[in-house]
């Protein structure tokens, strides 16, 4: 059975990380949550409303007990990576183990499916130099100054699969669950 982590933190947006997490268990996969520090995540849930704000709002979403911390990640036991958005990529990124378990599965060519605010994690890591990559708007410049080239939808770039936020969940999973079946 193959096995795929699922890398995130307190305030990953809650779509994008159950989303992921039941259809890949839907699939027979053995999904695993790890985090930097915490027992049990709690998720925001963000939405679009012009009439509120030009960008999105925040709310509190549900909480999930995670499988495992960061630190006893072992990557070369998972096939496949999920990088859900939120604001969780603003600080796990900041944690060297984190950026090594991102390159660890570039360097080894394995599924990578990643949204929203998600590709922060490939920017600090140096993984996006040369490839297409799709994010939340805002991540445009980022990507870009990284060397990537910014993708305005859901796109595929060898193992990679990346999306702007939780709208394109249903074509992220149908290429990433793809790259999986490979």
């Amino acid at each position: 059975m193959k096995k795929v982590l699922i890398l995130t933190g307190d305030a990953a947006e809650a779509l994008e990380v159950f989303y992921p997490l039941y259809r890949l268990r839907e699939e027979g996969y053995d999904v695993k949550v790890a985090t930097p520090g915490r027992r049990v995540l709690q998720t925001v849930v963000h939405d679009m409303e012009p009439n509120v704000m030009e960008t999105y709002t925040e709310k509190l979403g549900y909480k999930l007990e995670v499988d495992m911390n960061l630190k006893d990640v072992n990557p070369e036991e998972f096939d496949a990576l999920f990088l859900p958005g939120g604001r969780a990529p603003e600080y796990v990124r900041t944690h060297q183990k984190a950026l090594d378990i991102v390159r660890h599965f570039f360097e080894r060519n394995k599924p990578v499916a990643t949204l929203c605010h998600g590709p922060q994690l490939l920017v600090a890591a140096g993984v996006v130099k040369g490839r297409r990559v799709s994010a939340f708007f805002v991540l445009k410049p980022d990507i870009e100054m990284a060397g990537g080239e910014y993708v305005d939808g859901v796109v595929v770039d060898g193992n990679l699969v990346s999306g702007r936020a939780w709208p394109d969940l249903p074509e992220i999973m149908r290429e990433f669950l793809k790259l999986l079946r490979r």
